[in-house]
C-alpha cells in the first residue's frame, strides 16, 4: 500500500472516527450504527447510498455500478483512504477503508466498526477512489 494522497487523510480520519460504532444493517450514522455501505458513505461523504439489500446477494457488476454512480473511480494501486470491494464469502460483498497499516470496516460478526491490522482478510476484488 502506498502513502495516502492529499484528500485521503480526511477519509481515514472519518473512518477511524467511526471505530466502535455498533453494526446495524442499512445503518448510515455512527451514532445509530453502520454497516459496510454506511461506513463507506460516512468516510467518503457520499450522499446517496443504496438501501434494501441483504448481507448476501447481488453481483460484482451491480456493486461496482453503484460505486461508479457515487463518483468513485476504479484504480489499480491501493493507498490509504481507498475503498476496497472484497469477496467476504460466497455471494457476499464487503466494503472496507484502507488505512495505513490495516483496514477499517463494519464487522457484522463483532457487531461494530473495527480497525484490523495487516493485509485484508478477504480476497480484494477492486479498489475505488474519489478522483
Amino acid at each position: 500500500m502506498t502513502a495516502p494522497g492529499r484528500g485521503a487523510w480526511r477519509v481515514i480520519a472519518r473512518a477511524r472516527g467511526a471505530i466502535g460504532a455498533r453494526f446495524r444493517l442499512h445503518g448510515r450514522d455512527p451514532e445509530q450504527g453502520l454497516d459496510c455501505v454506511g461506513l463507506a458513505g460516512w468516510a467518503l461523504e457520499i450522499g446517496s447510498l443504496p438501501t434494501g439489500y441483504g448481507l448476501r446477494g447481488g453481483t460484482r457488476e451491480s456493486v461496482e455500478e453503484r460505486l461508479r454512480a457515487a463518483e468513485l473511480g476504479a484504480v489499480a494501486e491501493l493507498r490509504g483512504g481507498d475503498l476496497v470491494l472484497a469477496a467476504a464469502g460466497p455471494g457476499q460483498w464487503h466494503l472496507a477503508i484502507a488505512v495505513p497499516g490495516g483496514w477499517v470496516h463494519a464487522d457484522a460478526g463483532l457487531r461494530c466498526v473495527v480497525e484490523r491490522p495487516g493485509a485484508a482478510p478477504w480476497p480484494v476484488v477492486s479498489i475505488w477512489r474519489r478522483e
